[in-house]
């Protein structure tokens, strides 16, 4: 699915007389890639089975794939390499670098990308993580995000889930940075928690990412809604990547990834099954977006604040 322009379809075309504003730059007869103003996300939504092995493939293929449709940057699922579920997290759990880690490292060095490795089950120390890694277009290893918020509920007669029975929360904020725009990560639950958001604009972020795997209970209710609200209030993009839905699962994931923009549209959104999906981030159309309706300037400081204690990854 795509937004906008199914031009991108033909992503090694050449742009013709496109102005990037940020610098005053012309890129006239330049590849799209280095008009650093717009860029192509591709979100992979996994049919995550209980074989490792095929989970790892699978999601190597479908990278090669986005890369070959024009994508910059790439975003896993939640529990991409497992199936999700406080049963399966101390089998699964790897260290990092691992199995699945050296994975995503030769994959995001192959297809010379930003690789968003969804979520893998983490031991260390003794403790299991829910955790994202971030590779570079080298291969290298830029960033690692520990679940911070962990999912404990309890809706009577629908879903209890504790993920604390079994999981330790991050400790630190995460983001990191392309040729494009700054990025914030957050894994599935994180994204309720509106600070975050709010703490990774104000340090500079124009993309937030959550690989998630919301179920059938609050996915119907909530999973959109939450992107576009992260959205809005931020005026940021908002990209969110689960598993494919699985209905014999003992969890069974809501699926519809989803990448929403800074007015808070819907601009490119996956069904139940297994797929990618497209959205080009425009960073002219975001900086229109906050200077139209600038609320940045307008926030009263003097009344409220939002802040962190601990700085974490960047």
């Amino acid at each position: 699915m795509f937004f906008r322009s199914e031009l991108w379809n033909q992503a090694d075309l050449l742009c013709s007389h496109v102005r990037v504003n940020q610098s005053n730059v012309h890129c006239d007869s330049l590849p799209v890639v280095l008009c650093l103003s717009e860029f192509r996300l591709a979100v992979v939504q996994l049919q995550v089975s209980g074989v490792k092995a095929d989970n790892l493939s699978r999601a190597r293929r479908l990278v090669k794939e986005a890369a070959g449709r024009g994508s910059q940057v790439v975003l896993l699922p939640e529990c991409f390499n497992s199936p999700y579920g406080t049963s399966f997290f101390s089998s699964y759990a790897e260290r990092i670098p691992g199995e699945s880690t050296q994975v995503l490292s030769e994959a995001a060095k192959e297809n010379k990308v930003y690789l968003v490795g969804g979520s893998i089950p983490e031991e260390d120390g003794g403790k299991l993580y829910n955790s994202c890694t971030v590779f570079g277009p080298d291969g290298e290893l830029i960033l690692k995000h520990r679940k911070i918020h962990l999912f404990d509920i309890d809706v009577p007669g629908k879903i209890r889930f504790q993920e604390s029975e079994t999981l330790t929360p991050g400790n630190s904020l995460s983001m990191f940075e392309t040729p494009f725009c700054k990025v914030g990560v957050g894994i599935c639950y994180d994204i309720r928690f509106a600070e975050l958001a709010q703490l990774y604009s104000r340090k500079g972020c124009q993309l937030l990412v959550y690989p998630g795997a919301f179920n059938m209970t609050t996915g119907p209710a909530h999973w959109e809604l939450l992107q576009r609200g992260r959205a809005v209030d931020n005026q940021v993009y908002v990209a969110t990547a689960s598993p494919a839905r699985d209905e014999t699962a003992s969890y069974v994931a809501w699926g519809h990834s989803t990448v929403v923009n800074p007015w808070g549209e819907v601009i490119s959104k996956a069904g139940a099954e297994e797929g990618v999906i497209y959205a080009d981030i425009d960073l002219q159309y975001l900086a229109d977006i906050r200077q139209q309706i600038p609320i940045t300037a307008q926030r009263r400081s003097d009344l409220y604040t939002v802040s962190s204690v601990q700085e974490g990854s960047s």
